[in-house]
């Protein structure tokens, strides 16, 4: 296997531009107050006791300086920087554009957006999605003790950086993103922590930014590809990854997989239904997708061979694992009979040795499957600010459908399992 691998789709030099749908960013939607709900969001963080609700799901809009103000001499006017055009900030590379600022739908006054992915411009969206303290004060009034941050934008995306057809500026971009992730997490109080993005086309660059961002900035997660197939790279099965995972067992560095980047949800819908009812269907069929990355994983022995690798699926809910880990060990008896791959292990004790997985709108689910999923596998998030955030409900919600079990329950699920995972502090 080559040591560069050279993304030969075609979708790779648009996929930073496509990574937000354009619709979603135009005039339209309804916009609502509030400010009422975020108060009682306070008070019923309140009632949880002494738990510090740790949020495992959130994004970081990338400032607008954030490259520029990093740039080593040389490259500075090779950065993505921002241009106001048609009435919406974008991202623009070498003068090519690399797509929107990403979902932020709640306004500096606190209200929400509904309908939409995002307001147009920095300027209407909440500071809180770029600026640690205007963070930081939003946690304070919505009861979130921390959180853990993922991209918002498609700048990092691997195949669009490749497409540049600069690797130096490809892998500045993503190292330069790592250390506005570590400048993040210190301006928070150690209260953010954003995961890193990895240089994955080069395998000798990817094990040493990997251990750049454990060792020397302290980051505490990696954001994964479901399907690095997807832009030409082997499956995780292949040995152009062990090094890489064998690292991330040895140091207890989490990969984290958000949603399913390699399902087109979108095909799935509707043509002759309006934008936001298509985006409903899409965003639920892209989480119902992690089911494949829980299955890619135990199905092909990997997790057996990496058995100290610790795995969360991310902004996709937890309704489906219990139905998953039990098709799963169907499908085991009715399609492997012969037993080629040998599975040391059911589906559900690889899953409760190594997953992890997140809610957030459920109800039923955290009711009912926790007991089976296990206590110390379930975390909490919110997906602040994006479109399908708790906003302003959060900490409710999480009372809400907790309230029938213990305290000790509670606290493992909202505070300990995420605190142990990402090494937080409480």
């Amino acid at each position: 296997m080559a040591e560069n691998i050279l993304f030969e789709d075609e979708r790779s030099t648009t996929e930073a531009n496509l990574y937000w749908y354009e619709e979603g960013f135009s005039e339209g939607g309804v916009v609502r107050d509030h400010t009422i709900g975020q108060r009682g969001s306070a008070k019923a963080a309140s009632a949880l006791q002494d738990i510090k609700i740790i949020d495992v799901d959130t994004h970081i809009t990338e400032a607008q300086d954030l490259w520029t103000s990093r740039a080593p001499a040389g490259l500075k006017d090779k950065m993505p920087y921002t241009k106001h055009v048609d009435g919406v900030d974008r991202w623009f590379v070498l003068d090519r554009p690399f797509g929107l600022i990403g979902g932020n739908v709640i306004n500096p006054k606190g209200d929400k957006l509904h309908g939409r992915l995002g307001f147009p411009t920095f300027e209407t969206g909440h500071p809180g999605a770029w600026d640690m303290k205007a963070r930081t004060q939003f946690m304070d009034a919505n009861g979130i003790y921390a959180q853990i941050a993922y991209q918002n934008s498609g700048v990092t995306q691997a195949g669009s950086l490749v497409a540049l057809g600069d690797n130096e500026l490809a892998l500045t971009i993503i190292k330069l993103f790592n250390d506005a992730a570590h400048d993040n997490q210190v301006a928070s109080g150690q209260r953010v922590f954003p995961m890193a993005q990895l240089p994955i086309w080069d395998r000798q660059e990817l094990n040493r930014e990997a251990r750049r961002c454990v060792e020397d900035l302290k980051i505490r997660g990696f954001s994964m590809p479901d399907t690095p197939e997807h832009w030409g790279l082997p499956s995780y099965e292949d040995e152009y990854w062990t090094e890489f995972l064998e690292f991330c067992e040895a140091s207890a560095t989490p990969l984290n997989f958000h949603l399913s980047s390699g399902m087109d949800g979108w095909s799935l819908t509707w043509g002759s239904m309006r934008f936001e009812q298509r985006l409903a269907v899409t965003a639920m069929m892209q989480s119902l997708g992690c089911a494949a990355t829980l299955g890619n994983f135990i199905i092909s022995g990997l997790l057996d061979r990496h058995p100290a690798l610790k795995i969360c699926l991310v902004e996709s809910g937890i309704g489906w694992v219990t139905f998953a880990l039990e098709a799963l060990e169907h499908q085991i008896n009715e399609m492997i009979p012969d037993r080629a791959v040998r599975f040391q292990r059911t589906p559900k004790e690889y899953f409760k040795d190594q997953f992890y997985a997140t809610f957030w709108f459920e109800e039923a689910a955290p009711m009912k499957h926790l007991a089976e999923l296990g206590y110390d596998n379930v975390m909490f998030e919110t997906d602040f600010p994006h479109p399908t955030s708790l906003y302003p409900m959060a900490a409710q919600h999480a009372a809400c459908v907790l309230e029938e079990y213990p305290i000790d329950v509670k606290r493992r699920v909202l505070q300990d399992n995420a605190a142990r995972l990402y090494k937080i502090e409480i």
